[in-house]
């Protein structure tokens, strides 16, 4: 069973008939919004999908920001922290999963990569934190690593990062942006940023297995595959 309807409940599509799991892949998805309703709807449908599925396998998807110091104190990252918690307490069968930054089809137009995508094509200003990285994950690999610990039973009852091994500079990132679109970006550069540090030898040791390489053209690639020119 999978409850939600965005990219990453799309990906999970093939669970929907799977009586043995529920993949819950709904809540809140803008990291920037600070509306307590949208929290308190995730929460409340986040307490009645555990209490009615005690007989199944739980999976949640958090965030890696939890390792970004600049969002420690961010009302999305304490909030997510929060229905992990919930879902430690009230369930004996799960998996959590911290993910980065998954990219794919998506009609969300707040994720970053969008938000850069959409400023550079219009020749709008972007502020470019020159410090700051984030990390980025193919949606499908995102789905392989998360589909090979659940069919191995593997890491129940624990918290893994699903993350890209590395971290790509903004800087890096608009330029990879500029180069697929064939187009150039007006920004202001500004000294503030930061690098989340996320543990990814669990990722890593699975990506070796499933053959996933990730090489400095792994960002260009996904731009190919997800983004018109």
């Amino acid at each position: 069973m999978v409850i939600g309807n965005g990219m990453i409940a799309k990906s999970f599509d093939t669970y929907q008939n799977e009586d043995g799991y529920l993949i819950f892949a709904s809540g809140v998805s803008d990291s920037t919004t600070t509306k307590i309703d949208s929290f308190e709807k995730e929460k409340k449908l986040l307490i009645e999908s555990l209490n009615n599925s005690q007989d199944k396998i739980f999976v949640y998807f958090s965030t890696c920001s939890v390792y970004d110091e600049t969002m420690k104190n961010n009302a999305y990252v304490c909030h997510k922290i929060e229905m992990e918690n919930l879902i430690k307490n009230k369930h004996n069968n799960y998996h959590i999963f911290r993910v980065s930054n998954p990219i794919g089809i998506t009609a969300n137009k707040k994720t970053f990569l969008n938000y850069f995508i959409q400023h550079i094509k219009e020749n709008t200003i972007i502020e470019l934190w020159e410090n700051s990285y984030r990390n980025i994950i193919d949606i499908d690999d995102m789905y392989a690593i998360c589909n090979y610990i659940l069919k191995k039973g593997i890491y129940r009852n624990q918290v893994v990062n699903i993350a890209n091994p590395e971290n790509y500079s903004i800087g890096f990132i608009i330029d990879t942006i500029e180069n697929h679109l064939k187009t150039k970006g007006n920004y202001i550069k500004i000294k503030k940023g930061s690098s989340p540090t996320i543990n990814t030898d669990i990722t890593k040791e699975i990506m070796n297995v499933l053959g996933i390489i990730i090489d400095r053209n792994y960002l260009e690639i996904i731009l190919n595959k997800y983004f018109d020119k």
